[in-house]
């Protein structure tokens, strides 16, 4: 059974910092490029930050370069997502997502998502 689990979300002062885990289970975590997503009421689902499957490679939407990081232990089967110097407009529903495209098919896993609020 595949599982996405994010968890370290809630309520931070803006300037904070918060860090996002997201733990992965029935899957090959390691052949899957990870990525964050957010959606604040309103508004589409964003793509926020993606890491590859080696971890070589990582990529950011503009509004959070410089201030948010991602990684990954492929050890613990888990992704991060460290947001520093968070914003009112950070807030957002964070999901964790896992993707791997073979020839034939592609492979999408969500986890259930997790609150962020920015508020003072």
């Amino acid at each position: 059974q595949v599982q996405l689990v994010e968890s370290g979300g809630g309520l931070v002062q803006p300037g904070g910092s918060l860090r996002l885990s997201c733990a992965a289970s029935g899957f090959t975590f390691i052949t899957y490029t990870m990525r964050w997503y957010r959606q604040a009421p309103g508004k589409e689902r964003e793509l926020v930050a993606s890491i590859t499957s080696t971890g070589d490679r990582t990529n950011y939407a503009d509004s959070v370069k410089g201030r948010f990081t991602i990684s990954r232990d492929d050890a613990k089967n888990t992704v991060y997502l460290q947001m520093n110097t968070l914003k009112p407009e950070d807030t957002a529903v964070y999901y964790c997502n896992a993707n791997k495209r073979a020839i034939f098919k592609e492979y999408v896993y969500w986890g259930q998502g997790t609150q962020v609020t920015v508020s003072s």
